[in-house]
């Protein structure tokens, strides 16, 4: 077999255990699975925009303040247009981190969900057929405990995640602050 088939096999083998983990785990991994792809997207956004907009934006705020600065101002103008344009770059930085933080809010939530749905459903099936199968109640709490899983894990990589965006913004107000100073 060459590279590419082994390869291959390997993506086909990993989907179908994916499916399976994800069918396993019930409608709440399933719904686990769409907020963390809307997680990441919202971090990319904002990784993207830190990285390549941002500095746009602080560029030609840096260029209209050295203008700025070079006229004379008996008054508190250009601390005013100061305070303004670092409240904009706050807006803009910091404040959509709020709906990212929810969602990593969510995700433990979400995974305590499942483990209650699941053991619902098992108690359900033990109230059915009795407690004569420890084999099936064992397969069933397996189930049931798997969606919480799932909400730590994605919990845990979110909070480092959004603490790491988190101090690159501050560190960009910190240094548009710094490049909007007024000697």
């Amino acid at each position: 077999m060459t590279n590419w088939q082994n390869t291959w096999f390997w993506l086909v083998d990993s989907s179908h255990a994916l499916l399976d983990l994800m069918g396993a785990g019930g409608l709440v991994m399933w719904l686990l699975a769409a907020l963390c792809v809307l997680f990441w997207t919202l971090m990319l956004e904002r990784f993207w925009y830190m990285q390549r907009q941002f500095p746009a934006w602080v560029k030609e705020r840096h260029q209209a303040w050295q203008r700025l600065c070079q006229e004379e101002f008996s008054n508190g103008w250009p601390r005013t247009v100061r305070s303004a344009w670092i409240a904009q770059a706050h807006e803009q930085l910091i404040t959509p981190l709020t709906v990212i933080k929810a969602l990593v809010a969510l995700f433990p939530l979400l995974g305590l969900l499942g483990t209650v749905t699941g053991m619902v459903a098992v108690f359900d099936v033990l109230a059915l057929s009795g407690t004569g199968n420890p084999r099936a109640m064992a397969a069933g709490v397996w189930q049931a405990t798997l969606p919480t899983l799932a909400g730590m894990v994605l919990a845990i990589g979110g909070l480092f995640s959004i603490a790491h965006l988190e101090r690159n913004a501050r560190r960009a107000l910190g240094r548009l602050s710094d490049q909007l100073r007024h000697e």
